[in-house]
């Protein structure tokens, strides 16, 4: 049987750290004090993901902090520099707790239309002191707010490129807030991921960075489910077919739907497709239909009858471990 690794999971968040938070963004980034988060109460946190783990059979879960709380616009820089720092050490006293069950995904410091590169101290420390094994990588740090932010496909991403090329880690392309009253911050995940799919597509990036590893949440957001317009558009441009450039990406099963999971492994392929819940998260509330919580994924993967045992091995564990080359060297 294969391990059950869950690609995509965040911290659970103690109530120490929502009142350090909280004075983050009332002080301006000044606190009055540092964070004082107990041994307990980072265990406790800790537990009560493993707890759901043990529910529905994970075995692994890669954590990093919870994207719609990093605050990537909110001035000055200071605040999201502190709150990624605090997040990241969390996430590390987490996975030190318990370092059979978790591998840790580290949170960047980006700033609304900052240049990446202030995020590279930040992204280098966290993997080769601390081991964490890939990153978070936002790509509208403005959150919606003031100008649009160049595409993941130009070269204003380049040094965050190299550096994830050079430490050979993954980057997860996860939004983080929405400042627009019409875009809830699910809404704003689909978006950016979409968008970010068509500007790396449309680029030069992996030949650029033919080391470069990226992986695309959500089931790729709407891209998968439109394929139709996009390999007409790739044809039409008379490139690359658009199904080919499309898997040089990886994917992910946060989509709490076993129609949209079908669809996904026939137009990517189950060898390009990690397991994923964000459990707990959005998903973590029981379907009236079935009583089986949304992102109770594994049974519904195990039920799709064209996928072989092969592919779910792959899905479940193997992807994700070739993907991840230091997750078996953590420290």
């Amino acid at each position: 049987m294969p391990k059950i690794i869950d690609s995509h999971a965040h911290v659970v968040v103690p109530q120490e750290s929502y009142r350090y938070m909280a004075e983050l963004v009332g002080n301006r980034g000044n606190p009055s004090s540092a964070p004082n988060l107990s041994d307990k109460a980072v265990r406790d946190a800790g537990q009560s993901i493993i707890d759901i783990m043990d529910e529905v059979g994970t075995d692994i879960q890669f954590l990093s902090p919870r994207p719609y709380m990093q605050m990537h616009s909110v001035k000055p820089s200071k605040v999201t520099a502190l709150w990624t720092q605090h997040m990241n050490d969390l996430v590390f006293r987490t996975v030190q707790m318990f370092p059979k069950r978790f591998r840790a995904v580290a949170g960047l410091p980006q700033f609304r239309d900052t240049s990446p590169v202030n995020c590279l101290d930040e992204l280098e420390f966290r993997v080769k002191e601390q081991g964490f094994i890939g990153c978070l990588l936002n790509p509208d740090p403005t959150e919606g707010e003031g100008p649009s932010m160049p595409g993941l496909g130009e070269d204003f991403w380049y040094p965050l490129y190299d550096k994830l090329c050079e430490l050979d880690i993954p980057a997860l392309i996860h939004s983080a807030g929405s400042c627009q009253s019409r875009e809830s911050y699910t809404m704003k995940f689909i978006n950016e991921e979409s968008n970010a799919i068509v500007s790396l597509v449309n680029s030069d990036v992996f030949e650029r960075f033919p080391n470069l590893k990226l992986i695309v949440p959500h089931g790729g957001g709407a891209i998968p489910y439109h394929m139709g317009r996009f390999r007409a558009w790739s044809v039409r441009k008379g490139g690359e077919y658009f199904d080919d450039r499309l898997k040089r990406l990886w994917f992910d099963t946060c989509t709490y739907d076993k129609h949209a999971l079908e669809l996904l492994f026939k137009n990517i392929g189950p060898d390009r497709v990690l397991f994923a819940t964000e459990n707990p998260g959005t998903g973590s509330t029981p379907d009236p239909k079935t009583g089986r919580a949304f992102d109770d994924l594994k049974p519904v993967i195990e039920s799709i009858e064209f996928l072989t045992e092969q592919d779910r091995e792959n899905v479940f564990e193997c992807n994700c471990a070739r993907l991840y080359t230091h997750f078996k060297n953590y420290k």
